[in-house]
């Protein structure tokens, strides 16, 4: 199985955004992440908040298939897709919507015992 590792940044004062976002995904609409992750082929996702001298980021991990989830999600026209999307956009400027044609980040070591 395939991971994918990367940073979205966090524009300056959606600190409190990110975590509600995150909140709303693992509460009140978890039934719809869950069913957007089993469509995108996705087992498994960690989300981070990291703050660093060039202002905080988003760090996401995933187990899956990334170009999977990344263009069901782009293509997904849903209620929930469509907030997620938006969520993702007010928070990090970032449009999955339309996808970058820039390569996925490289998985440079992978270790497990």
């Amino acid at each position: 199985m395939a991971v994918f590792n990367g940073i979205f940044p966090c524009l300056p004062g959606k600190e409190a955004a990110i975590k509600a976002f995150a909140s709303e995904c693992t509460g009140p609409r978890r039934a719809d992440f869950d069913k957007m992750q089993a469509t995108g082929g996705t087992s498994r996702e960690t989300w981070s908040l990291q703050q660093t001298p060039m202002g905080a980021f988003v760090v996401v991990w995933f187990e899956g298939d990334p170009e999977q989830a990344f263009g069901e999600l782009a293509a997904d026209q849903g209620d929930f897709a469509m907030w997620f999307k938006a969520q993702v956009k007010d928070i990090s400027g970032v449009d999955l919507g339309a996808p970058s044609d820039d390569p996925i980040p490289e998985t440079l070591l992978d270790w497990s015992a």
